[in-house]
């Protein structure tokens, strides 16, 4: 007996040590404590061996997208292709249905046109877009205004091609002249050119949509060309004049408007279609964080689970089934995007360790590891010891992953810290420190 309760005390002496390893590194990073959430539990068992404001409703940013991504995957299915279909009539009328695909590109819809010519399509009647996959809510619920401009978070719909961005190309001219600004294609919207050529390139964009959203101010330098990556903010518009470019090229004589309207049951048949399988999402999603991705993904699945339109309820309803399905609870949970852009997602430290322990099977693997996606830079010290998933917003820095110990032990963890008064790089210091501290203690 005596034996038992010497061991009970050890185990008990090393659990406060390595609380209080943690503890010392918050306390020495000069972060408020009330601003951390740190939750860390065995991968195998789920006890937790480590919590700090763990049921502490927080804001996940992008770590939100290990929740979305797994039930989104769950409901679409491992084999689900993005499909964008040309159909025939016959009465020589034509049918795009669009499935939203996130990696549909202008040369995708040159392809369809161009297979379509050599099928003796020519000066069809009409030309219809199918666009009800997703509803034409462009934007996440609570996403920044003054974000329009930022190249990581387009807008997303049915409407998707080349990102959803446009490429604006600017040259130097002669010395102390202002620069060349274009667009790589055309799309029509209007420049401010404040930009000077000189030694150095700093070139800042902005734009006033309360005034005019098709002008935008260009200002600085520049001293070599370079192309800067602004998302389009109309989305339909910049499909529709790409879906021009490729009937004029491949000469199919059509000229008209592309009203939307369902694709007929019957009477058709299959012209061409241009595919992408989902596992091309998976990297994009989990290593680079693409939000527009991760919002058509998490939507596509909305509409799949709703066997409809795909829309934020439609969205929530298939996650929270997931959940229930997973036996996680989600009662301090509220989740209103698919990629943790906007500061109206809530969850708990805690919660995000169950998930991630629920969902070992599916995750682990496909996180990158330290050097890799969004770690590049980050981790070096655990090497291959650790997955994860990182999260940044304006006050808010997360991450969430596993790490295996020193001692071999793998552990689930999530770490948000929201903290206005610190510094972005302050933040994500704190994090390695107190990872650091879980390999080497644990």
């Amino acid at each position: 007996m005596k034996k038992i309760i010497y061991v009970l005390i050890i185990f008990l002496i090393g659990l406060q040590v390595n609380a209080s390893g943690i503890d010392a590194q918050i306390r020495q990073s000069g972060i408020n404590k009330g601003a951390v959430s740190v939750s860390v539990k065995d991968a195998q068992t789920g006890k937790t061996v480590y919590g700090l404001n763990d049921r502490q409703p927080s804001m996940p940013a992008s770590t939100l997208k290990l929740v979305t991504l797994s039930a989104s995957l769950d409901t679409l299915g491992e084999n689900y292709e993005f499909a964008t279909k040309l159909y025939k009539t016959s009465n020589n009328e034509l049918y795009l249905k669009l499935s939203a695909d996130p990696f549909l590109s202008s040369d995708d819809l040159k392809n369809l046109a161009e297979t379509a010519s050599k099928k003796n399509i020519f000066e069809p009647k009409a030309f219809y877009i199918d666009d009800f996959v997703l509803d034409n809510v462009e934007w996440g619920e609570g996403w920044q205004w003054d974000d329009d401009l930022n190249s990581l978070m387009p807008k997303f719909s049915s409407y998707n091609i080349d990102g959803n961005l446009l490429s604006v190309v600017i040259s130097p001219t002669s010395s102390g002249a202002p620069a060349e600004i274009r667009t790589a294609k055309f799309y029509p919207v209007t420049f401010m050119n404040l930009v000077k050529t000189s030694s150095v390139n700093s070139v800042n964009l902005s734009r006033n949509n309360s005034i005019s959203p098709d002008i935008i101010t260009v200002e600085g330098t520049v001293q070599k060309q370079f192309i800067e990556k602004i998302p389009v903010n109309n989305p339909k518009r910049y499909f529709t004049l790409r879906l021009e470019d490729a009937l004029r090229s491949a000469k199919l004589g059509y000229y008209g408007n592309f009203p939307s309207k369902k694709l007929p049951a019957d009477k058709i048949y299959l012209v061409a279609e241009v595919k992408h399988p989902i596992n091309s999402a998976v990297n994009k999603i989990l290593h680079e964080s693409n939000n527009m991705v991760a919002e058509t993904i998490f939507k596509s699945a909305g509409a799949k689970f709703a066997n409809g339109t795909g829309t934020l309820e439609n969205s929530q309803k298939m996650l929270y089934e997931y959940l229930k399905k997973s036996d996680i609870n989600f009662d301090d949970v509220k989740i209103v995007d698919g990629s943790g852009v906007s500061k109206n997602n809530i969850v708990t430290a805690d919660f995000m360790t169950d998930f991630l322990i629920k969902n070992k099977d599916k995750l682990k693997e496909n996180l990158p590891t330290a050097g890799e996606g969004t770690l590049t830079n980050r981790m070096l010290y655990f090497k291959d010891n650790i997955r994860a998933k990182t999260g940044t917003l304006s006050d808010v820095s997360s991450i969430a992953g596993y790490i295996t110990s020193r001692s071999g032990k793998t552990y689930v963890f999530d770490i948000i810290i929201n903290d206005a008064k610190s510094k972005s790089g302050e933040k994500k210091s704190l994090e390695e420190y107190i990872l650091r501290e879980i390999y080497a203690s644990y």
